[in-house]
């Protein structure tokens, strides 16, 4: 998520590898195509043929992209005005408008913002547009690997774990496969934050219907993997976090707010199939 001085912007990163700059052209990228559906423009052409298929075949595959990105905004907001100073945002993508850490120093501009991705154009960006932000770097890793990103150098250079954290899973933990254990994933960083912390997580909601079955066998075929979850999985993937009011709720709907700068979707407005298979949910470390 990412300009460039600022050396300390992972040239020691442990989680580098030595391809880490290597952009495979040939191959379609989540973070790539998920760019291509929010109108950026960092995608090729393999990107954007999968990108069309969820245009053409699966019409809400757009709403869903920004409602998940509008309830992410909503979300840093709220943590940041509730006093969390630093955050971890796994699985970040590509920058778009309203970034994590444009949000949270908007609010503290002391705020700390530590992007992790495995993608190496998300890595170059990160490069491109951080060069001048001290407080905020991206880190190449895969979320999987969690004690080595805990371990990181740039990570343990701006994360207190001793203090409260904002941990992210913005639209990552669907990527992941049931063998992958997610649920792992979550629970070895709610173990190491602070109490007060806070955790967003977003996922794709299984609605048992033909537009849910499309759209994981598309991920499925395309990137070997992608899960649906039902509201009961993906309130299990908080484990004994104190999950907050409304609990488990459509992303478009989640935590509306007074003004229009992430608008959620009025309460009496009905809700398309599409965006009802986005869902977000924030919980608490007490």
């Amino acid at each position: 998520m990412g300009h460039v001085s600022h050396t300390a912007l992972h040239e020691g990163s442990s989680t580098m590898s030595d391809n880490a700059n290597v952009i495979d052209q040939s191959t379609p990228s989540i973070a790539r195509v998920y760019d291509y559906l929010l109108g950026g423009k960092d995608n090729y052409e393999v990107d954007r043929a999968v990108g069309d298929h969820f245009k053409v075949n699966l019409p809400g595959s757009v709403a869903i992209a920004f409602s998940n990105r509008q309830a992410l905004t909503r979300a840093v907001r709220e943590m940041a005005e509730a006093g969390l100073t630093q955050f971890l945002d796994f699985g970040s993508g590509l920058p778009t408008a309203d970034n994590v850490h444009q949000v949270a120093q908007s609010i503290d501009p002391d705020a700390r913002v530590v992007y992790i991705d495995n993608d190496p154009i998300v890595l170059a960006h990160g490069r491109a547009l951080l060069a001048t932000n001290d407080n905020t770097t991206v880190v190449h890793a895969d979320v999987r690997d969690y004690a080595a990103i805990r371990t990181d150098a740039e990570v343990t250079r701006l994360i207190d774990f001793d203090k409260p954290v904002g941990l992210i899973f913005s639209a990552i933990l669907h990527h992941l496969n049931d063998d992958e254990n997610p649920q792992a994933v979550v629970s070895y960083w709610v173990d190491e934050i602070a109490t007060g912390s806070s955790v967003f997580i977003s996922h794709f909601r299984s609605g048992d219907n033909a537009e849910t079955v499309e759209a994981e066998s598309t991920l499925q075929s395309t990137f070997g993997r992608g899960r649906w979850r039902t509201d009961a999985e993906i309130t299990a993937l908080f484990a004994d976090l104190a999950v907050r009011e409304p609990g488990v709720v459509a992303a478009a709907r989640w935590h509306q707010v007074d003004d229009d700068s992430a608008p959620a979707a009025p309460a009496d407005r009905e809700l398309s199939v599409w965006e009802e298979l986005i869902v977000a949910a924030i919980a608490d470390k007490r």
